[in-house]
């Protein structure tokens, strides 16, 4: 791992001290000066890092052990989309003396998909972006220096798998209340399942919407501090996604057995359900027994006294 700390040393030093001096003699551009030191500084971590995985894979061609159940095959040259920047590094392709088999140790050592194009940091960030805006930025911001294309993004956020119930480690939480809140959103689409999947109304508008579901269980609400303005649910645990029909019976259900695997039920003296009304969330109190439904108080202020007359414009 020396040879990129002398390189570093041979090479991104002076451009550093150039960097410096061109700074010195135009002082305002002090962003420039930012991005030039920065630039450095990421490429030496970049050939750190790949001179690292390439030592990794040398260790493994001379190691006695892996001598005697594996054999070499071929080395090749890959590259590892980071967070910082791509990393080339050598990877050996060994077949198993026995079985036949052929497989990258690396990959092994590592715990790396023998396919996979990205580290998990680049992927954390492509996924933080791409939820809050677009595919587009979410592959501009999964690496510094490099950034992947908008389809890559999509296959990635479509492939994720969500687990429908969580169970909290240790013993059942004994509480008096328990508070479960539910609504729904529209979410536009780019397409059902494929591109160019969507259809179309009479009226020459696609239908690209649909609505999500969302329940949020928690223990009540308290402030961030003593002092503070700010306030948080207390361990909340959030269901989400498109259930329609019978399926909301599965939701329901899904609610219950959260609560029943975390929850000491017998200690829980009474669970407030709060929304806005719809069929859907009211039909929850059915499926779970000891529910005080209660209307949120932005609705509760859109029902009309019995005295209010009707506005006639």
């Amino acid at each position: 791992m020396l040879n990129s700390i002398q390189h570093f040393i041979e090479n991104g030093v002076p451009n550093l001290q150039k960097a410096s001096k061109d700074f010195s003699e135009d002082p305002r551009d002090f962003a420039g000066f930012i991005y030039k030191v920065r630039n450095e500084a990421l490429q030496m971590a970049l050939d750190y890092i790949s001179e690292t995985l390439t030592t990794c894979n040398q260790i493994l061609k001379d190691s006695p052990v892996r001598k005697e159940r594996w054999e070499v095959v071929r080395t090749d040259e890959k590259s590892l989309i980071t967070s910082i920047g791509k990393v080339m590094f050598s990877k050996t392709l060994f077949k198993n003396k026995v079985t036949g088999e052929r497989r990258y140790l690396l990959d092994d050592m590592l715990s790396f998909d023998p396919h996979e194009r990205m580290s998990e940091d680049a992927i954390a960030q492509l996924l933080s972006e791409s939820v809050q805006t677009s595919y587009r930025k979410g592959g501009q911001a999964a690496s510094i220096l490099d950034e992947v294309s908008k389809e890559t993004v999509k296959d990635k956020i479509h492939a994720l798998e969500f687990p429908k119930e969580q169970k909290r480690r240790g013993r059942k939480r004994k509480v008096e209340y328990l508070y479960i809140e539910a609504d729904e959103d529209h979410v536009s689409l780019q397409f059902q399942k494929e591109k160019g999947d969507l259809q179309v109304n009479q009226y020459g508008r696609k239908l690209n919407g649909m609505i999500n579901k969302l329940i949020y269980v928690h223990e009540g609400i308290e402030k961030d501090a003593p002092k503070s303005t700010r306030h948080h649910l207390v361990n909340a645990h959030f269901f989400c996604g498109s259930y329609e029909g019978k399926a909301n019976s599965e939701l329901w259900d899904e609610v219950y057995t959260y609560i029943d695997n975390n929850y000491d039920i017998s200690s829980i003296k009474r669970i407030y359900l709060g929304a806005d009304g719809g069929a859907w969330i009211k039909a929850g109190g059915k499926r779970i027994s000891g529910i005080t439904y209660v209307m949120d108080e932005f609705h509760l202020k859109k029902i009309p006294d019995k005295d209010d007359k009707p506005f006639d414009g």
